[in-house]
């Protein structure tokens, strides 16, 4: 695992301590409502709202209305925000925004990788407990409306007590390279037909990470591979995934061509560093807030200037 690899990865940055303890405390919510540091992360329909280019607005707690959720984020460790460390901070998620209407809103994919590392790690945080919150209203025992606890962290079921915990569905996502060192990228029959990316897939139930890589990598384009080196990983709450980054190589004396599934993957096609630069102008290459985009450079040896910012 490389630690330069890590620092190219967006949403993986933080400066905050989530503060365990402090979610057990009996009267949680009382004491950060009284404490004047206590800030609002506002969240309204899945974007954040800015003080301005690439920061985000953290308000106190009078200037937002109770949402629907909210969830205690922890306190900034940042000793270059505007707010100083040790501050509190608490995610709300809007029910209306009409009071804040002529403010700017932003989302992840948009900001990721030009937040502080401060804003990244709360932004992603939110986003990824509060989109847990909207999809698990309901106990899966017994059917009641689940109740949220410790400050948004638990959600309990009040008739049978059952404790419902956030859940993060980790996906392997890999850099695969021939015995030549080209890099395979795939168009997905969900993107537009111009845009290529790595392959990935969810990590199935009873697999480890590196049986998810061979199964997917052969499922998706017939191709069998060999040593999956583990490169660093990624949360991406759209809405709850963790993507694990790997790289990976064809097997030696393999023959076989690389062949789209055809349902998920419609394109197959491997590119030389000077093929790939060639080509941007043709091509959508991965966001920089992705981890794709991550293992696409460090392939290719730098940045890759396509015009994303």
């Amino acid at each position: 695992m490389s630690q330069h690899f890590l620092r190219n990865l967006p949403l993986s940055r933080f400066e905050v301590d989530r503060d365990h303890q402090g979610r057990e405390r009996e009267h949680l919510w009382e004491e950060l409502w009284a404490d004047p540091a206590t800030r609002i992360l506002p969240i309204f329909q899945g974007t954040a709202l800015l003080a301005g280019p690439g920061q985000l607005a953290l308000l106190p707690v009078a200037a937002v209305p109770e949402g629907e959720t909210r969830v205690y984020l922890g306190r900034s460790t940042s000793t270059t925000s505007p707010e100083p460390a040790g501050t509190p901070v608490v995610a709300v998620e809007l029910a209306d925004a009409r009071h804040l209407a002529e403010s700017d809103w932003a989302n992840l994919r948009k900001l990721g990788a030009v937040l502080s590392d401060r804003d990244a790690g709360l932004l992603t945080e939110a986003l990824a407990i509060l989109n847990w919150h909207d999809s698990h209203r309901f106990s899966p025992r017994t059917g009641e409306v689940t109740v949220p606890e410790k400050g948004g962290w638990v959600r309990r079921d009040p008739i049978s007590g059952l404790e419902v915990f956030p859940r993060t569905d980790p996906a392997i996502i890999v850099g695969v390279t021939d015995a030549t060192d080209r890099l395979l990228l795939g168009s997905n029959a969900l993107w537009e037909p111009n845009r290529y990316s790595l392959l990935a897939g969810f990590v199935e139930p009873g697999e480890s990470l590196e049986a998810a890589v061979l199964r997917e990598i052969h499922e998706e384009s017939g191709l069998r591979i060999t040593d999956p080196v583990y490169l660093g990983s990624q949360p991406w709450p759209f809405p709850a995934s963790l993507m694990v980054g790997f790289r990976a190589r064809v097997e030696d004396g393999f023959t076989g061509a690389a062949t789209p599934d055809g349902t998920e993957i419609l394109d197959l096609r491997w590119f030389t560093r000077d093929e790939l630069a060639a080509s941007l102008g043709e091509i959508l290459l991965p966001g920089p807030t992705s981890i794709a985009r991550a293992i696409i450079e460090d392939w290719f040896g730098g940045p890759i200037d396509d015009g994303q910012a």
